[in-house]
């Protein structure tokens, strides 16, 4: 299994990881994938249960920013409504985008985290910038567009070989 397939932690949803486990771990900001990381892919404008969760990260402190492979026009419109900072077209999985973003806005890559539901895009994009990467399970997969339907074909087999090799970590674990 390589290396930058491997996220460093686990959860099911990104809505039951308590802000004591990013600070835990010295992280201040959150990269946060938009679709089916915070919200499905056809929710346009965020969910209460996202406004609470961005709420309380950052209540205890925690710098938000939306890195998206989507258009500009929909993450802009997502990102005002709550009121978070937000970076388009960030070209995942590679990860030149994100190396700027962090270098632009002087964050320490020790500090920051990057959140998503795809090994195939946000965990190899978070662990080739050398942060340290969150997968979560996509909470709605339905409605998707045809490329991400096609990572999935790559991503499940990849999941369920790091689970049984005990390479999905669950973010527990680090309390």
């Amino acid at each position: 299994m390589r290396k930058r397939n491997i996220p460093f932690a686990y959860a099911t949803s990104l809505r039951e990881v308590t802000p004591d486990f990013f600070h835990k771990l010295g992280i201040k900001t959150l990269l946060l994938d938009l679709d089916n990381t915070l919200d499905p892919y056809t929710v346009s404008v965020p969910t209460p249960e996202t406004r609470e969760m961005v709420e309380r990260l950052q209540a205890a402190g925690i710098g938000l920013i939306v890195t998206s492979n989507n258009s500009g026009k929909r993450v802009f419109r997502y990102c005002a409504e709550l009121g978070i900072e937000c970076a388009c077209f960030m070209a995942k999985p590679f990860s030149f985008k994100i190396k700027r973003l962090l270098k632009e806005r002087k964050l320490d890559p020790a500090t920051v985290m990057l959140i998503g539901d795809q090994i195939m895009t946000d965990v190899k994009a978070g662990n080739g910038a050398g942060i340290r990467t969150m997968l979560t399970e996509p909470l709605d997969t339905s409605h998707e567009p045809v490329s991400t339907h096609i990572n999935r074909l790559f991503d499940r087999p990849k999941r369920k070989k790091m689970a049984k090799l005990g390479l999905l970590k669950d973010w527990r674990t680090f309390l």
